[in-house]
């Protein structure tokens, strides 16, 4: 009886992944120091922060699907302190390019394209930041972080300066099995398991970086429960949709 009520509360919490996996916050980290990770950008709705995301060329943020909101969408870059924006420098609106075959985040794709209104400067204070070329797995013992603006634990205010921690890859086999199987296809699996560190509400669209190169974006966990190490943390693996980019970045529009 009580493995029947485990599993139908498993199945509702992965109902909810949809709802809840978007935004997240770092949790466990610390400040990021300043003139690194450049390549940061907040997504926002009305001046408000809703995802993170991060620059891939001078006219392009990459961000996850479900960040997508049947509004008008800006991003912030060139800054760590969201109370510090320069409006005219620093804010773009944006063409949202969500992938094709994007449903929900725990049916894969979970990755969208925004094209800045214009071609924005780099300098010291925007780098954009390569892209992984193939996939990544855990047995090749590589040092990861993610980075946002959320909040530090669940269901606390979010923060106004970007934040980093260090996360370890799950092996996908072992992430197959503590989600039963319900893992969509193209993901990555880092922090939240075996470990305190990982994300939550208020950063979703993050990248996940791994040797100075971004493999993931922030997809989801767990009914947005941040009190790990119980559950791992779900990336978009941007390896499988690197073709996909690479054709509307060259062609500049979706």
């Amino acid at each position: 009886m009580m493995h029947a009520v485990h599993d139908l509360m498993f199945l509702y919490l992965l109902t909810c992944l949809g709802q809840n996996g978007h935004g997240s916050e770092i949790i466990n980290g610390k400040n990021v120091p300043q003139n690194s990770m450049q390549y940061m950008a907040s997504v926002q709705i009305d001046g408000k922060h809703v995802c993170g995301g991060f620059l891939v060329s001078e006219d392009f943020v990459l961000t996850a699907a479900h960040c997508y909101k049947n509004s008008p969408m800006e991003v912030v870059i060139g800054t760590h302190n969201l109370k510090k924006v320069k409006r005219k420098k620093m804010r773009y609106s944006v063409k949202t390019c969500k992938h094709p075959q994007y449903d929900k985040a725990q049916s894969g794709n979970d990755i969208m394209l925004l094209k800045l209104s214009r071609k924005l400067q780099l300098d010291k204070k925007v780098k954009p930041i390569q892209l992984a070329r193939t996939e990544i797995k855990a047995k090749d013992n590589v040092k990861c972080q993610v980075a946002g603006w959320g909040s530090t634990e669940t269901s606390v205010k979010a923060v106004d300066v970007l934040r980093w921690v260090d996360v370890p890859l799950i092996a996908l086999k072992t992430c197959t099995k503590i989600f039963k199987g319900k893992l969509p296809e193209g993901v990555i699996c880092a922090g939240g398991y075996d470990t305190e560190n990982g994300f939550c509400q208020g950063d979703s669209g993050g990248p996940l970086v791994c040797n100075r190169t971004a493999v993931g974006v922030v997809s989801f966990n767990i009914d947005g429960n941040c009190k790990y190490p119980n559950w791992p943390n779900v990336y978009t693996d941007i390896s499988t949709h690197l073709s996909w980019i690479k054709n509307i970045l060259n062609k500049k529009q979706c």
